[in-house]
């Protein structure tokens, strides 16, 4: 038909919880140079080891950590960091590295990167089902996707092949308890209501689920969840418009990409041979 590309912005999202539940201690994950690079948010919490210390000093304390803490997210406020500012708690900070350097950023930074092997999704629409999909890929998960419309848990069921799908409302209770709310390591809320996502993960986090993951559909809300106690937030429409960024190349930039509540874009582009920095 002569579509160069097409994009789906329920499988994109998709691929961002799932990437999300790789990176455990992350807040956001985003990808560049062919996935060699990325670029993960993670916020500050009392445990961390370099609470009040710059960050050229933590830099040179260790060395042999190659990273760069491109933004920092205060008080709501977008801050692109110089050597001399602090890291203090509550503070959300991106950080870049190679990815296979990625975990020891999160070591540093007083997280673990804990394997999430038991997943709960509530909501069975196209984003809940394309997760489950993508996570079936994993060997070793146990998938378990709640949805409370009867007639598409039927055809959820013979569509999925290593999700226990089961049939009830995500909202109640008695039903996660049920079926192991307290045993699992990460909840994915992706339902067509996005205060039932917020309280669901909200109540997840009570119950001591390690990681939980909401669907948000108003952008002034993403920056708010992680105050609150949900670990990461994902945005259709964000996340759709930089699945189109990406695509777009203007001359040597090879894509662009903005993270939820920063007031800033990452732009990664091609550093050409006559540039004064090559």
């Amino acid at each position: 038909m002569g579509v160069d590309v097409a994009i789906q912005p329920e499988e994109e999202t998709a691929k961002e919880i799932v990437l999300l539940i790789k990176r455990s201690a992350a807040t956001d994950v985003l990808e560049f140079a062919q996935n060699r690079v990325q670029l993960i948010g993670i916020r500050l919490d009392a445990k961390c080891p370099v609470l009040n210390q710059t960050i050229r000093h933590v830099s040179q304390q260790f060395p042999d950590y190659v990273f760069r803490a491109v933004a920092i997210l205060r008080n709501n406020k977008t801050i692109i960091p110089s050597g001399d500012d602090l890291y203090l708690q509550r503070d959300q900070v991106f950080f870049l590295a190679e990815t296979e350097n990625i975990i020891k950023v999160v070591e540093l930074m007083g997280k673990s990167e804990e394997k999430l092997k038991r997943i709960m999704i509530l909501g069975g629409r196209n984003i809940g089902r394309a997760t489950a999909r993508l996570l079936e890929k994993e060997n070793d998960l146990e998938i378990k996707l709640i949805e409370v419309n009867p007639h598409k848990t039927l055809r959820i069921a013979d569509e999925l092949h290593r999700t226990l799908v089961i049939q009830g409302d995500g909202r109640s209770f008695d039903l996660l308890a049920a079926e192991g709310i307290l045993e699992t390591d990460a909840l994915v809320s992706v339902t067509n209501d996005e205060e039932t996502n917020i309280l669901t993960s909200l109540l997840a986090k009570h119950l001591g689920v390690n990681k939980t993951i909401a669907l948000v559909n108003r952008e002034e809300y993403l920056p708010l969840m992680a105050p609150i106690g949900v670990n990461a937030a994902v945005n259709i429409n964000l996340i759709t418009s930089n699945s189109i960024l990406r695509l777009i190349r203007r001359g040597d930039v090879v894509s662009l990409a903005s993270l939820p509540g920063v007031d800033a874009h990452i732009v990664e582009f091609l550093v050409p041979r006559a540039a004064r920095i090559t």
